[in-house]
């Protein structure tokens, strides 16, 4: 399929916009307070902010001492104090009991809390409570969208997927619906919207509300397509072995706000190292998509090419090196020292990654994929809790066995929950039953029995009714139907012939040609077919939540305008970086450039890390 790929895609948008708009809110906000003052920052903001605004820049606008919040007694010796915070309740505790201290040691300062990246009426009440509402000043920095590259755009809210999916908690949804307002306001109007999933519906009216709120402005379209997905319409993806780079780097190393720290083995050196990991960086904008078996091949081809660009020195005229000095070496001296970083990091990468156990693990997994020798892949899952490998990798496990078998067999779930509670210890029972209520890690018997049920009152009762009880019903006992889905949408390609991963034929490379990620593969098709029309059996396994939508502009029909082949996807509670690979392949084949907007960049550990009961 490697010779249709079309070469006309067109640019992409500039977004370094949003981090000017986030800088210069902040500046204004920092300014409020005049004066010296010394900032207290939330712990998970401060790689964000690091992008937006670097310590001169605070330090210009009169901030004296940077310190991060801990939740400790406070030794500031500042009159004015500010908070950068979460809109969470024990930080705003925290804050009360630093005036309250204050208070009672006779001690007068000026109080600023700066919410980010809204305020929570619960958190005003908080201050009510303890008694301090009068004594601070409150305000918010609608820091919603922060550009990790050209073609990524992150909310940084990791907590929205607990929040949104397990806890029911809806407060995020004004937040993601503000972020795709402001994405309209600067880069649309949108021509169309598509979604698929409960929250991505609300996410999308919340965005309409605010739209009708706001000014009728119109600028240049630069963007064509919505797309919101929902997490929870494809678990399955994100919980498989990343085998492309930018994937294999995030899982071993874990990339933490579009950087990576490179640890010593790495480097090659005493230190660790850390790498801003995006376009700008030649190597590994070469590499980042790749299947990892072709990654060697390619940073050899590189040290070559630099090799040569490097004697090119040999016979040169001083003014030719003068040239040469001044315009090339810096570049190729930075180009040489990142070469060294990845081809460090994939020496590291492959010494865990192609051991014995990583061939086997990888097999396991393509076999629960394509439902095959499935008694095989329960042994060796008891195997690998047995062995405490590692408790997170054998959840992982566990929850891909239930989803792509829709559910394990009553005796097969209570014998490996009751092994994986001896190897890990029995706090996990509250972990099994949060991944039971996601539907992650279900016994069988219940579903089926709803299943059945759905189908007999079906008969009696009119559609509408029944689209009301088949919603109760599926948040009672979430079905994966992933084999169903995976026959309807080809998702997994018949292994008849080789997979050429060097010249990929569709998105299933990125998980070495077993499988296209069901996300993807769903965007594509709706695209293709302009709606949901074709799709209705694929809506109803999904548990329906479809929608299309008008997006408040631009042309419907008619030409295709660079603009329209721009489609902006929203990942609501995080997305992989292999699916971002998948979706920069599609890109490609079609002509279209993807941009990925999501609460947060996720991968199987950190999914599985949001349920266990002592998360955050």
């Amino acid at each position: 399929m490697a010779h249709s790929s079309r070469k006309d895609a067109p640019d992409l948008p500039d977004f370094s916009l949003l981090k000017r708009i986030a800088r210069d809110q902040l500046i204004y906000l920092l300014e409020q307070l005049p004066g010296k003052k010394d900032l207290f920052i939330e712990a998970d903001l401060m790689s964000p902010l690091d992008r937006i605004a670097n310590v001169t820049t605070l330090k210009e606008h009169e901030v004296d001492k940077l310190y991060k919040v801990d939740h400790k007694p406070i030794y500031s010796t500042s009159d004015q104090l500010c908070f950068l915070i979460r809109p969470r309740i024990q930080t705003v505790k925290w804050i009360a009991d630093i005036v309250n201290a204050d208070k009672a040691a006779g001690k007068l300062r000026s109080y600023k809390i700066i919410f980010s990246p809204q305020k929570f009426y619960a958190c005003e009440a908080v201050l009510e409570e303890q008694g301090i509402y009068g004594d601070v000043s409150t305000d918010e920095w609608a820091f919603h969208l922060l550009p990790l590259d050209d073609d990524i755009i992150s909310l940084e809210l990791p907590e929205f997927f607990r929040d949104n999916f397990l806890g029911g908690d809806q407060r995020w949804v004004t937040t993601a619906g503000s972020a795709l307002h402001l994405l309209h306001s600067v880069y649309g109007p949108f021509s169309k919207a598509y979604g698929i999933g409960r929250c991505a519906k609300m996410v999308y009216e919340s965005w309409r509300e605010q739209g009708k709120e706001g000014e009728k402005k119109t600028p240049q379209s630069e963007i064509g397509t919505v797309f919101l997905v929902d997490r929870d319409v494809d678990f399955v993806t994100p919980l498989c072995s990343q085998v492309v780079y930018e994937g294999l780097v995030d899982d071993i190393f874990r990339i933490k706000c579009g950087s990576v720290e490179f640890t010593p083995d790495v480097t090659s050196s005493e230190k660790s190292v850390k790498v801003m990991l995006n376009s700008q960086d030649k190597v590994f904008g070469e590499i980042r998509n790749e299947h990892f078996s072709n990654v060697f091949g390619l940073l050899s081809q590189k040290a070559r090419n630099l090799q040569t660009a490097y004697d090119r020195r040999r016979g040169m005229d001083i003014k030719q090196m003068k040239t040469f000095v001044s315009e090339e070496l810096k570049g190729l001296k930075q180009e040489h020292h990142l070469l060294s970083l990845h081809i460090g990091a994939s020496e590291s990468m492959m010494k865990r990654k192609t051991k014995q156990d990583f061939q086997e693990l990888l097999k396991t997994e393509h076999s629960l994929l394509e439902g095959f020798e499935i008694r095989e892949c329960i042994s060796y899952i008891e195997e690998h809790i047995n062995r405490q490998v590692s408790m997170i990798e054998s959840l992982r496990l566990l929850c891909l066995l239930s989803l792509t078998e829709n559910g394990l067999l009553p005796k097969d779930y209570r014998s490996l929950k009751a092994q994986y509670l001896q190897s890990y210890g029995t706090e996990h029972l509250l972990t099994f039953a949060n991944l039971r209520q996601l539907g992650l890690l279900v016994e069988q018997q219940a579903g089926e029995t709803l299943t059945v049920m759905e189908s007999k009152v079906g008969k009696l009762v009119n559609d509408k009714t029944v689209g009301k009880l088949t919603d109760a019903f599926s948040s009672l006992a979430k079905k994966s139907n992933f084999r169903a889905l995976s026959k309807r949408l080809a998702l997994v390609p018949k292994t008849m012939e080789e997979y050429d991963l060097r010249t990929p034929r569709d998105m299933a490379y990125i998980f070495s040609g077993a499988y296209i990620p069901l996300s993807c593969k769903l965007i594509e098709q709706v695209l293709e077919r302009e709606g949901w029309t074709g799709l209705e059996e694929v809506t109803r396994l999904l548990n329906g939540n479809e929608f299309v939508g008008s997006a408040g502009g631009g042309s419907e029909t008619g030409r295709t305008t660079d603009s329209q082949r721009i489609i902006l996807v929203m990942f609501l509670g995080g997305c992989s970086y292999s699916e971002i690979s998948a979706l920069r392949f599609l890109g490609k084949e079609k002509g279209y450039k993807f941009i990925v907007v999501t609460t947060a960049i996720i991968n199987a550990a950190r999914l599985l890390e949001a349920m266990l009961d002592n998360y955050g």
